[in-house]
């Protein structure tokens, strides 16, 4: 097993969700009512991004809901930009559509540019630049 076909996000609202993530430029596929979809796929390169609302996805994984909006989870998903530009370009759009911005977008010890936001329900975003980085054809981050 070396590869993750789809990460999936329990959210509280599908379609506010929905909504924001295909502002930031996110292509979806929706299963169901387009208002409120019962699952969204978007289409990234190497894998999917899933929203699910959050009560039918911890019911499907048999275990309790304990989910908070605050503090810090230990899971980030990560967009890797193209330029420090972009970096910042990406944290003031997802402000822009309702995201909080956790970490300024700022040189890093490991000589990159980077900042964090947080989604609508709290998912830890990092937007992140390196100078050394290069991309596949596919825009996968080779490393």
């Amino acid at each position: 097993m070396n590869r993750v076909n789809i990460i999936t996000l329990g959210v509280s609202n599908i379609k506010e969700s929905l909504d924001f993530y295909s502002s930031l430029g996110f292509e979806a596929s929706i299963i169901g009512d387009e208002n409120i979809p019962d699952i969204v796929f978007f289409r990234i390169s190497g894998s999917k991004l899933a929203l699910f609302p959050i009560e039918k996805l911890s019911a499907e994984t048999g275990t309790e809901m304990d989910f908070t909006k605050v503090g810090f989870n230990g899971i980030t998903l990560a967009y890797n930009a193209k330029s420090k530009n972009e970096v910042y370009e990406v944290l003031v759009k997802a402000e822009s559509l309702g995201a909080r911005v956790t970490s300024e977008a700022v040189r890093q010890a490991w000589g990159g540019y980077s900042g964090y936001f947080t989604d609508l329900d709290g998912y830890m975003w990092e937007v992140a630049y390196g100078p050394d980085w290069s991309f596949d054809d596919q825009d996968m981050l080779i490393i």
